[in-house]
């Protein structure tokens, strides 16, 4: 069976230790040269080879008895290229995604890597986004909040989502511990793991939609992970309170044209994300190394899913909504369409 795990976490090291050589201004407190936290706290990620060995994890992969290819996701780390002034943040952004399209290269058709953007300013995210566009990038990763206070629906970032959409490539949106954890502190980071992050990137969906990007940019592809948070199952709360926000269709239509992956363990979620956006918007994900693969895929068995089906949410939605293709043929071109928290 061919899998493609749309959702995966693998670190480059050189930008790790890019980040970690500005710690002191950059990172926070608790930061060694093998931890990452930012300024104002949060979660600590310690990494090892799991995080930032490729080899590694296709090696994990491999036990699943399956050919399992990887879309690499910048994750929670996403603000920090957004805590950076924006020159730095352009440079560090900049090396992480030639890292990414290096991967791709050496791992042709079997890992596909994703950009860091730094929003905090409009020009340098459009050049950055255009840099990993010709990089051959299946898609830009963004938090749900620019920095601590900065919004990704300020109208400054218009031009950002016009470029976007465009060039047609698929926004990813992620948590990141920002904001939340100053309020859902305590109890080893469990709160802020289990709900701060979903509340995160439910708010960034919302921003999106409430905004009317979503209504003003009907070709942009946007990709929120985790089932999308909590927004699907307040949907029909979101219609009936979210007419303030004027816009020409009611709110849910905009959050249904979304894509989202498989990434909660809970079957019945996973049942629901599918039935609420609709099989050919979700695709199979694994948030590797923050969740084990064989669950998630056991748990996808457990939704009862057609053979058909099947196939589209283990593979051929994301080789159709990423547009993936060997990286090798695609080159210059833009692509067309504490212990460490656990990170589900």
């Amino acid at each position: 069976m061919h899998i493609v795990d749309s959702h995966v976490h693998w670190v480059p090291k050189r930008v790790f230790e890019l980040l970690s050589s500005k710690r002191n201004s950059h990172l926070g407190p608790n930061a060694t040269p093998k931890t990452w936290e930012r300024p104002e706290g949060g979660a600590v990620f310690n990494n090892d080879d799991i995080w930032f060995d490729l080899d590694v994890q296709f090696a994990h992969m491999d036990k699943l008895g399956h050919r399992v290819d990887l879309v690499g996701w910048v994750g929670p780390r996403i603000t920090h290229f957004s805590d950076l002034p924006p020159d730095e943040g352009r440079d560090v952004a900049t090396a992480w995604n030639e890292e990414m399209a290096s991967a791709q290269r050496k791992y042709p058709g079997r890992f596909w890597g994703s950009a860091a953007i730094p929003l905090t300013d409009t020009r340098i995210a459009i050049e950055v986004l255009d840099h990993a566009a010709k990089l051959g990038l299946v898609g830009a990763n963004i938090p749900h909040v620019v920095g601590n206070n900065g919004r990704i629906d300020a109208e400054q970032l218009e031009p950002f989502y016009d470029r976007a959409e465009e060039l047609g490539m698929p926004l990813f949106v992620h948590p990141a511990d920002a904001v939340f954890q100053n309020i859902l502190d305590g109890y080893d980071g469990a709160l802020q793991v289990t709900f701060g992050r979903i509340f995160a990137v439910s708010v960034g969906a919302l921003r999106l939609v409430l905004s009317g990007i979503m209504a003003r940019h009907p070709q942009l592809k946007v990709y929120v992970s985790h089932t999308a948070g909590a927004v699907p199952y307040q949907s029909a709360r979101l219609d009936k309170n979210g007419k303030g926000a004027k816009l020409p269709l009611p709110p849910s239509s905009y959050l249904k044209r979304m894509h989202t992956d498989t990434v909660t363990p809970f079957a019945a979620g996973m049942k629901f994300a599918i039935e609420y956006f609709g099989v050919d918007h979700v695709m199979y994900a694994s948030d590797f190394p923050c969740w084990d693969p064989a669950e998630a895929l056991r748990l996808l068995e457990d939704v009862g899913l057609s053979d058909v089906d099947m196939a589209k949410i283990l593979s051929g939605n994301a080789k159709r909504i990423l547009n993936l293709r060997d990286p090798s043929k695609q080159g210059e071109q833009a692509p067309a369409g504490a212990p460490e928290p656990a990170c589900v």
